[in-house]
Order: structure tokens, then sequence, then C-alpha cells
């Protein structure tokens, strides 16, 4: 994360408390990374709340710009100004959509996650990160080139959030149920897919130094799992990584961090591989 220069911030002027600039003032803090703030809105003007915003940031050291903008729909229009100005990181704050709306319609942040090139963190919650845990997802039983890189990118992003709040790094990683039908007897006994899943585990230990007491491998869809243990370990940030599932033509977004955005009680910060980003920066270049 040091190495992000600008950060957009996703405002909400009706919303006052501004946790997506909690965040960012306390990343940018720590990165010098300058802070955009954009707010998305093609009916009402919304240039004095930022100049005033802006003001107030600069007093405090911040390096701020701005700006209000609409393009088609609230998610094109965030991912428009994050290539436009060159961010490395993009902040916002979640608020779910109602079930009914859910159903019919796919969420403008569920869009954001899928179509951003750049990381996204997904704000929750007003609670500090500074002494938490932070939780990173990693998928250990997949060990593809791709999976590899997303896995070191999970982890040196949870070790930057985790120094940045003086806070713990835990790691988890699911593995699939017994099956009687699976060709490999590894895979027809709950005790034999754990030993597996932790032999695979201690070369991924040693190379992120990450300590027994510190990585969580449990059974079950990773979907359920995750929200289970940030909530057991009470984390402020839980970091997941997408891998496209049915090729890059459909730049589709494994849906574990979708499903999971709506039951976590913390923070997401959501990454992809650099070919999926790249993919996405040319979807966004023939607009």
């Amino acid at each position: 994360m040091q190495a992000i220069r600008s950060i957009l911030v996703v405002m909400t002027p009706e919303q006052p408390e501004g946790l997506a600039l909690k965040r960012a003032k306390l990343i940018a803090g720590v990165t010098q990374s300058q802070l955009h703030l954009l707010v998305c809105d093609k009916k009402h003007d919304h240039s004095a709340y930022l100049h005033d915003l802006s003001s107030s940031l600069q007093q405090e050291g911040f390096s701020v710009s701005s700006q209000q903008a609409w393009h088609e729909n609230l998610h094109q229009t965030v991912i428009a100004v994050q290539q436009a100005e060159g961010c490395g990181l993009v902040i916002k704050q979640h608020f779910p959509d109602n079930p009914l709306k859910k159903a019919l319609l796919t969420p403008d942040d569920w869009k954001l996650l899928r179509y951003c090139p750049s990381p996204v963190l997904m704000v929750k919650t007003d609670r500090s990160w500074i002494g938490s845990s932070i939780l990173a997802a990693v998928d250990v039983g997949n060990s593809d080139a791709e999976h590899r890189t997303l896995h070191a990118s999970i982890i040196s992003h949870g070790y930057d959030i985790a120094a940045l709040a003086k806070a713990e790094l835990h790691v988890i990683s699911a593995h699939p149920a017994p099956m009687l039908s699976a060709a490999d007897p590894t895979f027809q006994l709950k005790e034999t897919i754990e030993a597996r899943y932790r032999e695979e585990c201690k070369a991924f230990q040693a190379e992120y130094e990450i300590a027994g007491e510190r990585l969580h491998i449990a059974e079950g869809p990773a979907d359920a799992l995750i929200p289970q243990v940030a909530r057991q370990l009470n984390a402020a940030v839980t970091v997941i990584g997408t891998v496209a599932r049915t090729g890059l033509s459909g730049a589709l977004i494994g849906n574990t961090a979708e499903v999971i955005l709506d039951s976590l009680e913390s923070d997401i910060l959501v990454l992809k591989p650099a070919d999926i980003i790249a993919h996405l920066e040319e979807l966004v270049a023939q607009r």
C-alpha cells in the first residue's frame, strides 16, 4: 500500500459521518497519498460542500483534490474517475440494498467490486482499526500461478494494514468437505483433507511468516466461514482476492466477495490479479 500515490474517496454528502474519508485519512497519513474526493450526482450542485471539505483537510496537512461527476450510473462514474486520476485505491462506504431490490437488480457496490480495475475498500463500520485484528482470506488449495500471485498481494496488503493499524494479521483458508465420490482417497476423509491442507500450508506459512495460531483452516464454503472467523476475531478489516471463474471475456469476480459483503461485520478490501486489472482497464478505455 506504500506505493499508492492517490486515493479516490467516494463521498456521500447526506452521510455526514464520512466513514470512507475516515479510513482514507488513516491510510494517507501513513502513505502520504493524495486524496481525491468524488461526489457522484448529476442533479444537485455540491461544489460548496467539496470546497469546504477540501479546505478543512488541507488545513490538517492533507493533499486534496475534488470533483463532482456522473457517467450513466454510480459504478461507471467511480471507475471513469479512478482511471482518469490514476488512483491506486478506491474507498467507498457500503450501504446495504434491501433484499427485494438485490434480488431484482445487481447492487452498485457489487458492480464496483466486479469492474473497478483498482483495489476497492468497502467501509462498513465506524470501529477503529487501531489495535484490532486484520483477516486475510486465501485459498491455499489453489497453487496455480494466478492464485500464488494473488495470495502474495492479499498477504502483503494484510501486513500493510496491520502495520499502519498496529494490528495483528490472521489468515483463513477454507477446505472442501469430504466426498465419498472423490477419485482421490485423500478427499474422502475429513482428517486426510485437513492434514493435506495443513501440509500445504507449511510452505505458505514459512514464505509469509504466519504463526500457527494466526492461521485458521476450516471445512466448509468460504462465504460462510470468512464472516464467521472475522466475527470470532472481531476483525476490523477483511482482505479478499478475486479470480475470474469463466475466462477474461466475462471479467467475472469470484462471487465470494459479493456474497459476504453484507454478512461481514468488518470493512472489506477486494483485490484482483494483474491480468484481470489489465483487461478491465481495456474495457474502460473502449467506452
